[in-house]
């Protein structure tokens, strides 16, 4: 007996449908009646649907099936569809060109955009707006330069860094940037304690028993005075 596996057929236009969608679509490129051609097509656009059933019913879906009705049969079937038929040539149209830059980043831990921003500042008149930005972008560059580091860098290499960007063209404000604060903070040397901490008062320790003995004379006291109370 002749087995026929699946790698000696022929290869599936979109396997995601299985090799019994594809033998009905061939099928149906044998039927020489129109009208019954068109029925038996809409019932295999049925059978389709039945794969995906939430969206069966949809506009879009339905037209999707139809397009793959025409693609697996090689676009030689000829039946009437409701919807435009597709061609081979708008199925197969190569993609555009994306267009990559390959400008140098002069510093990379900063980010390109960084740097363009730095310097659009350039062409910017308002000095209160210049100073503005710049004071944003160097919090900015001093928590990137952290993260790439993981160490707070000096204001001056940040000041350094915006005027080589720059091209010194921008007038910078050094006494306000010295006075930045990173927004990251040092990991802590001591675990904090888990728990809300309870404060004692200073007078607390001298309350306390110095021994266990007399606690438990306290209670003891304490005890035999609610008997009496209670026996009157």
């Amino acid at each position: 007996m002749k087995k026929n596996y699946n790698y000696t057929r022929r290869k599936l236009y979109l396997p995601e449908y299985g090799r019994h969608i594809q033998e009905m679509i061939d099928s149906l490129m044998e039927i020489e009646d129109r009208h019954e051609r068109n029925r038996q097509a809409r019932a295999v656009i049925a059978v389709m649907g039945n794969l995906n059933p939430l969206l069966r019913d949809t506009a879009d879906f339905t037209h999707k099936l139809w397009d793959h009705l025409f693609i697996m049969s090689d676009f030689q079937l000829d039946v009437d569809s409701p919807y435009p038929r597709p061609t081979r040539q708008e199925l197969t149209v190569s993609p555009r060109h994306m267009a990559y830059t390959q400008s140098r980043i002069a510093y990379k831990h900063y980010g390109k955009y960084v740097e363009r921003m730095i310097g659009s500042l350039a062409t910017v008149k308002d000095p209160r707006a210049v100073a503005s930005t710049v004071d944003n972008l160097a919090r900015y560059m001093r928590a990137k330069s952290y993260e790439y580091n993981q160490e707070h860098p000096n204001n001056e290499v940040i000041v350094r860094d915006i005027k080589r960007m720059s091209g010194g063209n921008i007038e910078i404000d050094e006494v306000a940037l010295n006075n930045l604060r990173s927004d990251y903070k040092q990991p802590f040397s001591v675990r904090p304690q888990k728990g809300p901490q309870q404060h004692r008062p200073p007078h607390a320790q001298q309350l306390r028993p110095k021994n266990r003995n007399q606690q438990q004379h306290r209670n003891f006291a304490k005890n035999n005075g609610a008997h009496r109370n209670s026996s009157k």
